[in-house]
């Protein structure tokens, strides 16, 4: 169990903080990978002046309170209203990411949702969640190898699905290109010089090696992520549809949460298929420049569901407010990816506790000056945007 460093959260009371740290920690094309948006990144500049633009009327004199911050899911109880959101190609970030912020999920008892494109396995991971597992799911173009993936994360625990539905095709990612990323990427001088400036994540990354794409290694034949990487450009992605959906909604056995929604009438349609979950994304402003901030989708699409399945938001989550203003304006249950790799990225195998204990904290403090005590409280509040 990780542990708390009192000293180290006052240094770094914030997201931010953390986000400069790991900036500061990180090779460039490993903090480009992590930060970047797609096109001029005006859609992730979106993301954030939406969420600021919520505003939250208190009310006062209510007396002593305690805020109690616990949740249920499609059945499940959880510690707290937010989990870690998938990230793909984590290891490049910060090796050992996903047993991280496994372990930190498993300790605070929220969700941790593992990519597709980690560089772990569902096997590795799953055992130590204990039962907080959710699995993204990039769909396959082969059925057998759609099929055997649910089974993986089934067979470790893994009792949410989450269906990926906003990547139909890669996006350019321009500051990756200009950075030197390569898809599939590749060892070069360049790559070398820069990582040599960056002695942590050098030394790190060489004690547990150059970041695979394990999952999917077994499928492409292959422990170099060259290959891998190539495999999955190949043959993941780009082919979702409502007949694919349905499939397998057959064939998974627990909750499914379609994420990446952004229109009413594909969540009607998820609705009507028996999806219990609409996961309202831009995907953190990674795949289309002219999307709406994210938050700015989710009223409309609340009133089109209509308590009819759950709701989960995800896309620029960086504090406990930040969590209070989704739930406010209709979500169940929010995701955070960027904020728990800042962490990762600052402070190691620390990282994800400091992260926890940052939202954790900001979002009980916020509570109280708006005087609620429970998450059904935030959700009948009434947000107003400026």
């Amino acid at each position: 169990m990780a542990q708390i460093n009192q000293a180290r959260l006052q240094k770094y009371p914030s997201v931010s903080d953390l986000r400069q740290r790991a900036k500061n920690r990180l090779p460039l094309i490993a903090w480009e990978y992590l930060d970047m948006g797609t096109g001029e990144d005006v859609a992730l500049s979106r993301n954030r002046t939406s969420l600021d633009r919520v505003t939250l009327l208190p009310k006062f004199l209510k007396g002593e309170q305690t805020q109690n911050t616990e949740t249920t899911l499609f059945g499940r109880t959880y510690n707290l209203p937010f989990g870690v959101a998938p990230v793909g190609l984590t290891g490049l970030i910060w090796p050992n990411a996903e047993q991280i912020l496994a372990k930190t999920a498993a300790q605070y008892r929220f969700p941790y949702c593992l990519s597709t494109a980690a560089t772990q396995t569902p096997e590795t991971i799953g055992p130590l969640l204990n039962n907080m597992g959710w699995f993204q799911l990039y769909p396959p173009r082969d059925e057998h190898i759609c099929d055997d993936l649910l089974q993986r994360a089934r067979d470790n625990g893994f009792h949410t699905l989450v269906v990926t539905a906003d990547v139909p095709a890669a996006s350019r990612r321009e500051r990756t290109a200009r950075a030197g990323l390569r898809m599939p990427p590749s060892i070069t001088p360049y790559f070398i010089w820069q990582a040599a400036r960056y002695p942590a994540w050098a030394i790190a990354t060489l004690r547990h090696g150059i970041p695979r794409l394990r999952t999917v290694e077994k499928y492409a034949d292959a422990t170099d992520i060259r290959n891998a990487a190539r495999f999955v450009g190949e043959r993941f992605g780009g082919t979702l549809s409502w007949e694919y959906l349905k499939r397998v909604r057959d064939i998974w056995d627990g909750p499914i949460v379609l994420k990446g929604l952004m229109h009413p009438d594909d969540a009607e349609m998820a609705i009507s298929i028996g999806i219990e979950g609409i996961g309202v994304s831009n995907h953190g402003a990674r795949q289309f420049d002219g999307s709406p901030g994210a938050i700015e989708l989710l009223p409309k699409i609340a009133k089109q569901v209509n308590s009819r399945a759950q709701i989960i938001f995800d896309s620029g989550i960086r504090s406990g407010l930040d969590v209070i203003r989704a739930l406010s304006l209709g979500a169940d249950f929010v995701l955070a990816g960027r904020a728990f790799m800042f962490g990762v990225a600052a402070f190691g195998a620390d990282g994800g506790v400091h992260v926890a204990e940052i939202l954790q904290a900001d979002l009980k403090t916020n509570m109280a000056q708006l005087g609620v005590t429970t998450i059904e409280e935030i959700k009948q509040l009434v947000p107003s945007a400026d």
